[in-house]
């Protein structure tokens, strides 16, 4: 398996995450804390969500677009 489609699944995986994270704030039984922790909890998911793209997007970039290969 690539590097890209191991951090597609990562980032699938933190995608994953924050749905579910999501869904527990939606969730009508929650107190404050508990609410607290959950916003915490999304926040650190989406931190890591966004360095994997950061990642992603450097990996891509540093590839030849296609039919610009070097000639050498």
């Amino acid at each position: 398996m690539s590097s890209e489609g191991e951090g597609t699944d990562a980032l699938e995986r933190l995608v994953g995450r924050l749905e579910d994270v999501a869904g527990r704030l939606r969730a009508d039984d929650l107190d404050a804390r508990a609410a607290a922790d959950l916003v915490s909890e999304a926040a650190q998911v989406a931190s890591h969500a966004s360095a994997e793209l950061e990642r992603l997007a450097r990996a891509a970039a540093s590839e030849p677009l296609p039919g610009q290969d070097q000639l050498l």
